[in-house]
């Protein structure tokens, strides 16, 4: 497989980045009875909030955290659901309805309203899984989805944020743990396993500066632990908290594209390579940049 059939895949199988067919294809295909109509309006109203098309939220600025940043989320969680079914585990239309939901409204909490006090979306980093869960609420109660809907997505949600502990979440059922683990996976994954990760790490330096809740001194320091913090941290997270719901993603790719590898976790494992590399030959963050050749998409 080329680069450019690669990139074609993580970009969900269309050039502009913009996965919706591909969404609704493979949460068709885990249930015919799967509700794509809802689902793309769901995509719409999502992507109105992130654009400031919609009247209630200013256009997002945030560099990282961005609209692309969500969207590749939600693919990654249609692929894990995909990826299970191809395991002969069942996904009801409702548990993947909620866990796709879920993926599209995890990182809402950073966008900002209008007349919003807070001058970046970046003040709103911590605790922001709340937020979004209020986002979520709000949107699911106009559009009449049901507190049952709200009470799982806010869940699920909760099983994007780092520090948590879905041992100690409120009693909830083994699907949506399931969902719940999918989505969290799917939410780490699509991160690290973007073609522009690693170009984008000033970019998630810059946010978390911007919102107080940066551990490093400069982009350089940032990169130079990523590395430790994906095998420490992530890999732990994926394989012990997750109970290494990822690996689903081998037999969707089997099945989706014939190849009978996990693709998200090769080309982290190659980012995280080629991360180390640079960073052990080069003294500050100018020279970096001199290895880094592509340009980040802008939303």
């Amino acid at each position: 497989m080329n680069d450019k059939d690669l990139a074609n895949i993580f970009e969900g199988g269309h050039s502009s980045g913009a996965p919706l067919d591909e969404i609704l294809n493979l949460a068709q295909i885990i249930d015919p009875r799967f509700d794509t109509g809802l689902l793309r309006a769901v995509h719409r109203d999502l992507s109105a909030y992130f654009t400031g098309a919609h009247p209630d939220f200013q256009k997002n600025t945030m560099p990282y955290h961005n609209l692309r940043h969500s969207l590749r989320v939600v693919l990654a969680t249609v692929r894990l659901f995909h990826g299970l079914h191809c395991n002969h585990i069942r996904i009801s239309a409702v548990t993947l309805f909620k866990g796709l939901f879920a993926a599209y409204f995890h990182d809402s909490g950073m966008l900002l309203l209008e007349n919003d006090p807070a001058k970046s979306g970046a003040e709103y980093i911590v605790g922001h899984e709340a937020r979004s869960i209020a986002f979520l609420t709000k949107y699911a109660n106009e559009k009449r989805f049901g507190a049952n809907i709200i009470t799982d997505c806010a869940t699920i949600i909760n099983y994007t944020n780092l520090e948590s502990d879905p041992a100690i979440f409120a009693s909830h059922t083994s699907e949506i743990q399931m969902a719940g683990q999918v989505v969290g996976s799917a939410d780490l994954l699509a991160q690290m396993a973007d073609r522009y990760y690693l170009e984008s790490l000033p970019l998630l330096f810059m946010e978390q500066q911007a919102g107080g809740t940066c551990t490093h001194r400069s982009p350089l320091e940032l990169m130079e632990h990523t590395a430790n913090f994906y095998h420490n941290i992530v890999l732990r997270r994926l394989i012990t908290t997750f109970a290494n719901t990822s690996n689903a993603l081998r037999a969707h790719f089997r099945d989706r594209h014939t190849v009978n590898r996990n693709l998200y976790i090769d080309n982290i494992e190659k980012n995280i390579n080629y991360l180390r590399k640079i960073v052990r030959k080069c003294k500050d963050i100018e020279e970096v940049y001199l290895y880094l050749k592509r340009s980040p998409p802008s939303t």
